[in-house]
């Protein structure tokens, strides 16, 4: 994998389902809100503190944290898309704080000074970024003495099939390459064990990994559709370059992989798993 392509096309298609990802906040927040909470409580902070969410997306997990810094503390929301960004500044507009600070900033490289933040958050980033291992090494390096990280990766694709359905067909129909060993992906640290050694390589201690179980519902496998439509970055781009029948042919094959998960109603459970993480700096 060229690595430099890689980070100009992932900046690309994040930046392109910006919107969708707006669109959807809140029936991603009635979903994944257990996990962010679970995240800002493992940071254990308290007002005047100073945040930092990494691969920020909408900003919610870091939102939720800046209510735990008040009064006197900020969030500092950062993003390599500068249209992602542009959702956190927008919903901070909205709620009237003055406490958020969005940047366009690279995980990478982190254009902040040493030692200068409390606490640093990711949901669900660090295993999409070219070099995770860099990303937490700069995180490290920007968090205060005693400061805390968390973080959250995607459980296994067993274990998630609202969404490795999908790169399951996909790959099977040779519309979508299979992620090698050590590549960026959604699953790319699904083991526990990998967390842990990351966060230990990049100098943090004492960490600690769980996993939450969660669900995602949907009024119908064509809701579940659009959803992922508006949220996956390579999906979007893919399903318009097929033609008419080879779509309706990739959606029966989908809907025959989720139809146990369909209730009597035609609505949608689909189950899903993620790990959660944290250490000390």
């Amino acid at each position: 994998m060229d690595l430099d392509e890689y980070r100009r096309e992932s900046k690309k298609r994040w930046s392109r389902v910006a919107s969708g990802w707006g669109a959807q906040r809140d029936r991603l927040w009635a979903s994944t809100a257990p996990v962010s909470e679970w995240l800002v409580g493992a940071l254990r902070l308290s007002s005047g503190q100073t945040v930092l969410e990494l691969a920020c997306g909408p900003g919610d997990t870091g939102l939720l944290a800046a209510e735990r810094v008040r009064p006197g503390g900020r969030l500092i929301a950062t993003d390599a898309a500068e249209t992602m960004v542009a959702l956190v500044q927008e919903r901070a507009e909205q709620l009237g704080l003055d406490d958020v600070d969005g940047r366009v900033m690279d995980a990478e490289w982190l254009d902040l000074p040493t030692a200068s933040v409390d606490a640093a958050v990711c949901r669900w980033g660090f295993m999409l970024l070219a070099d995770p291992g860099a990303a937490l090494r700069e995180t490290r390096r920007v968090l205060r003495p005693g400061g805390r990280v968390s973080l959250a990766a995607w459980a296994g694709p067993e274990r998630n099939l609202w969404s490795s359905a999908i790169g399951a067909e996909l790959i099977g129909r040779g519309l979508m390459e299979r992620p090698g060993p050590g590549d960026p992906g959604q699953f790319a640290w699904a083991d526990p064990a990998v967390i842990a050694t990351q966060l230990e390589d990049a100098g943090f201690v004492d960490a600690e990994v769980e996993t939450l179980e969660l669900s995602f519902e949907y009024p119908s496998l064509d809701d579940w559709w659009d959803v992922q439509l508006d949220l996956a970055p390579a999906l979007a781009e893919t399903v318009t370059g097929m033609t008419p029948a080879e779509r309706d042919d990739l959606r029966e094959a989908l809907d025959a992989r989720l139809a146990e998960f369909v209730r009597d109603d035609g609505s949608v459970v689909l189950p899903a798993a993620t790990r959660v993480a944290a250490a000390d700096a």
